[in-house]
């Protein structure tokens, strides 16, 4: 029996143990991975369909399976491998996806995380200079994108009406589209964000404008053209009566989890670890950032968050698992 992370650790450490160990016996190679014989076919079957991009002849990655398959006796041995031997390189759209990735970590990161993230941006965007790389645009925004789009947002304040935005929400990895009332636009620890009636939300929100793609200013006045603009002292985003309260429990690498997002209530639990109460807008939000945290993050309350999160761990690890022997 192997898993699918054995399967992977070993197939990445057979091709240069075969590379170096040209026409070894099939016997010895299963020997010393501590596997069968059978095992040590089914993995070099599976690398036999792996290569370079193309997939064609001279392309992939091969082997004398005659010699061997029925055979443990017989000697492996192994051809088109020499590319896992050079040096990696990043194509255009790589570095791109990697920039983005550490432009959006920059953004919850402190200062002195900022200064080393800003030199690799650095050295990425000069390696880079010659590629013309696909970034998402609701991603990567620049100034002036900005500023056109506060102008609009100012510009539909004073006019008393409404606005269709097209708004990236990164918990979700997805862009909506949403009718709002603008109220104000306000600035906070260095970002600019719309102070808003959603109407889809049905309640107030705070967007922040680098992650608006598109704004349009409609003919309708605003339905709710009483609201106070926010003291820039008050809590960016306030709870709502139809947010749910969840407990999570934080064990010690997650304590930071607790600094970083706005909790109600924090507890000290056994091992080092913390309870902490929060409430929650969108339980989508929620069952990803235990996902993405695990195993250190645990749901407490509501169980069905806490179902949740297993199903998805379940179904994910079936993806590695189903057809592996």
């Amino acid at each position: 029996m192997s898993g699918a992370k054995e399967q992977v650790t070993r197939m990445l450490a057979l091709v240069p143990y075969l590379q170096h160990n040209q026409g070894v016996p099939l016997r010895k190679v299963a020997d010393d991975f501590g596997v069968r014989p059978e095992q040590i076919v089914k993995d070099l079957k599976v690398l036999w369909y792996c290569g370079l991009p193309g997939l064609g002849p001279g392309e992939l990655i091969d082997f004398n399976m005659e010699s061997f398959e029925d055979d443990p006796d017989g000697r492996v041995q192994i051809w088109n491998a020499d590319f896992l031997t050079r040096p990696l390189r990043l194509g255009s759209s790589e570095a791109s996806a990697l920039m983005v990735a550490l432009r959006v970590l920059r953004e919850g990161s402190p200062d002195e995380s900022r200064a080393v993230i800003d030199r690799v941006l650095v050295k990425l965007e000069d390696a880079t200079a010659d590629a013309t790389p696909t970034v998402p645009a609701h991603v990567v925004r620049t100034r002036a994108d900005d500023a056109g789009t506060r102008t609009l947002l100012t510009r539909a304040v004073g006019e008393d009406r409404q606005v269709r935005l097209e708004y990236y929400v990164p918990s979700r990895d997805e862009t909506t589209e949403r009718v709002v009332d603008p109220i104000a636009v306000i600035e906070r620890d260095g970002n600019a964000y719309l102070d808003a009636w959603c109407h889809l939300a049905q309640g107030r929100r705070t967007f922040r404008l680098d992650r608006i793609d598109a704004a349009e200013v409609l003919a309708q006045s605003r339905a709710h053209p009483d609201e106070a603009p926010r003291d820039l002292g008050e809590e960016l985003f306030q709870a709502s009566a139809d947010d749910e309260v969840a407990i999570l429990r934080l064990r010690p690498p997650a304590r930071w989890l607790a600094d970083y997002y706005p909790v109600d209530r924090v507890e000290e639990a056994p091992d080092g670890a913390l309870d902490v109460t929060l409430r929650v807008g969108d339980g989508r939000w929620l069952v990803q950032l235990v996902l993405g945290q695990a195993p250190d993050v645990q749901v407490l309350s509501p169980a069905s968050y806490a179902e949740e999160v297993s199903a998805r761990a379940r179904r994910a690890l079936a993806l590695y698992t189903d057809g592996v022997d």
